[in-house]
């Protein structure tokens, strides 16, 4: 579980941060929001959907077909993917709300990110302020929320006019077909049928870039498939080399008649 704590001169000022080598911390992650900016970018490469959640819809880059699993993370932690959302790219930071309703940037201070020193980012200068290197991050984290919320916005109009509906999609296997669930697609004969009156505030709303780069990324679903099928080979390759490693020691009899182990073209 994160521990997510607010960044302060009293927790922090003689702390230090790390950048993440890696994505293991996404692994999870089979769905991310995404901001307005990045649409042009994630579309390139990734599936892109709609997820509901009390009643409103939120844009997202479909990582994975099952919950808790992110086909776009390998087991070393690289991400295999051209394009990195940028919610993962201000990790171990992000924000959170007060109960005043402030906003405040956070840290994870579980991630392994966070330093007693000297290698890695100090938080703050020595007069008390923030560093440049944190000042970068919360610009980014900034940017991030209000595309976040102009998507928001976005899908909001989308709803009002019923183009968001359930996407079925059907997942192929050994062990036959199974329905992915919770899901949602723009409804592209409904876009088509749109009043005048309401597709100008669709436009307007920014909707029209959305729903067609929704709709162009379906292209990206069946490598969804591959990575999948990548990942079942990855481990089962594991397995048999931890079965293997587990099963005794490595003969190593050949030496015994003059064999030997070179390492000269390493």
């Amino acid at each position: 579980m994160p521990n997510i704590q607010p960044v302060s001169v009293d927790r922090h000022a003689k702390r230090c941060w790390q950048h993440a080598t890696g994505y293991a911390f996404a692994a999870a992650e089979a769905a991310v929001p995404l901001a307005v900016a990045e649409l042009s970018k994630a579309v390139m490469s990734l599936p892109i959907g709609f997820i509901e959640h009390s009643g409103l819809f939120t844009a997202v880059a479909v990582l994975g077909l099952q919950p808790g699993k992110n086909l776009f993370v390998a087991r070393d932690g690289r991400w295999v993917g051209q394009y990195i959302p940028a919610a993962f790219r201000c990790y171990p930071f992000r924000l959170a709300q007060t109960a005043e309703g402030q906003q405040v940037l956070c840290i994870d201070e579980d991630s392994g990110l966070v330093t007693d020193g000297p290698a890695g980012e100090n938080f703050f200068n020595e007069d008390g302020q923030p560093t440049q290197a944190v000042l970068d991050i919360i610009n980014f984290i900034a940017r991030f929320e209000q595309g976040r919320l102009a998507m928001a916005a976005t899908c909001a109009v989308l709803q009002k006019h019923q183009l968001i509906c359930p996407w079925p999609i059907t997942l192929k296997s050994e062990a036959g077909e199974q329905q992915v669930a919770g899901l949602f697609q723009i409804d592209e004969a409904a876009l088509n049928q749109l009043p005048d009156a309401a597709l100008l505030e669709v436009r307007q709303a920014g909707g029209l870039p959305l729903a067609q780069c929704q709709l162009l990324s379906i292209q990206h679903l069946p490598a969804l498939g591959g990575l999948s099928a990548a990942h079942a080979k990855a481990a089962e390759q594991a397995q048999a080399a931890q079965t293997i490693l587990a099963g005794g020691n490595l003969d190593l009899a050949f030496l015994n008649e003059g064999g030997t182990i070179s390492f000269r073209n390493l």
